[in-house]
C-alpha cells in the first residue's frame, strides 16, 4: 500500500498527467496506460488510487469545479462593490485560463460527454445550480443597497453564468482572437452597466 504520506502527492500527479493525456488524446481515446506513462506511477499504483478511467474523470471534475467554486464563494463576503467583485472574478477566471489552457477543452468535452452519461449530467447540474445560488445572492446584495435597480436576481446570475461559459467556448475555438482580459471584461461591464439604476 502507498504510504500516507505522499497519497496525496500521487493523486494530485495522476490528476494531472490525465488531464494532459485526455487533452491530446479526448476522453475515448485516453487509456490508463497512457496515464500511467504520463504520471510515472505504475499501472498497479495508478488502480490502487481510481479504480477505472471514469473514476479519474469524475476526480477531475470535482477538482476544478471546488476550485472555481471557492473563488465564487469569497465573492459574497468580500469588500467593495458588487460591481468590483464580479469584475475582479472575471480577472481572476481570466487568470486561470492562462495557466490552466490545456485543462479548457477538457472541460468543454465533460459537457459533450454529459449527453451520454447521467452521472456527468447530474455533477454538471449540481455545479451550475450552486453557481446560480452564489451569484443570485450576489446580485441582490446590489439590489439591496441600490446599486442595481430593481430586477431579477436570478436572471440577472444565470445571464452572468451564460456570459463566462460562452466566452470560454469562444476562447477554445480561437483563443489568439478572443481575449478574456479585454473582451471578457467589457461583455461583463455591459451586463453591469444594464443593470445600474435609471437616472
Amino acid at each position: 500500500m502507498p504510504r500516507e504520506d505522499n497519497s496525496e502527492e500521487r493523486k494530485n500527479r495522476i490528476l494531472e498527467a490525465a488531464l494532459s493525456v485526455f487533452a491530446r488524446r479526448g476522453f475515448d481515446e485516453a487509456r490508463m496506460e497512457d496515464i500511467s506513462a504520463e504520471s510515472g506511477v505504475s499501472k498497479g499504483g495508478l488502480y490502487l488510487y481510481y479504480k477505472s478511467k471514469d473514476a479519474i474523470i469524475e476526480a477531475l471534475l470535482r477538482n476544478m469545479f471546488s476550485a472555481e467554486m471557492g473563488s465564487v464563494r469569497v465573492l459574497l463576503h468580500k469588500e467593495g462593490s458588487v460591481r468590483d467583485r464580479i469584475l475582479a472574478l472575471t480577472h481572476t477566471f481570466a487568470n486561470m485560463i492562462d495557466r490552466m489552457s490545456v485543462a479548457i477543452p477538457v472541460m468543454l468535452e465533460f459537457y459533450a460527454i454529459a449527453a451520454r452519461r447521467q452521472s456527468v449530467r447530474d455533477f454538471l447540474s449540481q455545479a451550475l445550480h450552486e453557481y446560480r445560488e452564489v451569484f443570485t445572492e450576489l446580485f441582490q446584495q446590489g439590489i439591496t443597497s441600490g446599486e442595481f435597480r430593481e430586477t431579477n436576481a436570478d436572471k440577472a446570475a444565470m445571464t452572468l453564468i451564460a456570459l463566462y461559459e460562452g466566452m470560454a467556448l469562444i476562447w477554445t475555438m480561437d483563443p489568439h482572437a478572443f481575449s478574456w482580459r479585454v473582451y471578457g471584461e467589457q461583455a461583463v461591464m455591459y451586463l453591469l452597466d444594464g443593470l445600474r439604476p435609471q437616472e
